[in-house]
């Protein structure tokens, strides 16, 4: 299974999709220990990244090959622009590092373990958050341990990404009885324990998503835009 820019876009679409589905179960988790806007941001977010990507199909080819890289900093950008709350910033810091690691045609096992690392690493240092304070980040590091073991196995691009994405969707449940100390949910204290952190749910969707892309194949003509 090759990982190129068609990959990249099929993961952005299938994102756009898993998060539409799971908008009002995001939106309750948020309710519960947050401003409760998480998956409506999301949502919309995604909406206007699959609605340029659109726009950017329409226009006639340049020259260059796309790259991976080309397809993640659309999506930063666009996060960055309309997504409002904590969620613009954090995903949209993401991507923009994973695309800084993934200016290439094509990504191999090692290569999608630096990415996956480098949105960590954006995600870590603008949240400034560190594993065990129920955010994101609980997911995510979990997610990229996964990957590097996978990779260091020998896996496939296929692995590694099986890999993230079961960590991080475990990771996600594992929130649960943990107590925040970091972001808006640390105001409800020990009351913030019993419920799923809505970023590390997020995170293991779209995990997920990059997941599907790569099973999949070309992309697939979906109402919703999805591949």
């Amino acid at each position: 299974m090759t990982l190129d820019a068609d990959w990249a876009e099929r993961w952005v679409r299938r994102t756009a999709v898993a998060v539409a589905d799971a908008k009002d179960e995001l939106t309750e988790l948020d309710r519960q220990i947050g401003d409760g806007d998480h998956g409506e941001n999301m949502d919309r977010g995604f909406r206007a990244v699959v609605a340029r990507l659109d726009d950017a199909a329409a226009q006639p080819a340049g020259a260059d090959e796309r790259t991976v890289g080309d397809v993640l900093k659309l999506v930063a950008t666009t996060l960055m622009s309309t997504v409002g709350g904590a969620s613009g910033p954090l995903y949209g810091t993401a991507y923009l590092r994973a695309a800084k690691v993934s200016g290439r045609p094509q990504i191999d096992p090692p290569a999608v373990v630096a990415v996956l690392e480098a949105a960590l690493e954006g995600v870590s240092s603008r949240g400034k958050a560190t594993v065990g304070e129920k955010t994101m980040v609980d997911a995510w590091q979990p997610a990229v341990d996964a990957a590097e073991a996978a990779a260091r196995d020998g896996g496939s691009e296929v692995d590694v990404l099986r890999a993230a994405a079961e960590a991080a969707d475990k990771a996600a449940t594992a929130t649960i009885p943990m107590v925040a100390t970091k972001g808006r949910a640390s105001y409800l204290g020990e009351r913030s324990a019993g419920h799923e952190d809505p970023g590390a749910r997020s995170t293991a969707l779209v995990l997920g998503a990059a997941l599907a892309a790569a099973l999949s194949g070309p992309a697939s003509a979906d109402p919703r835009g999805a591949a």
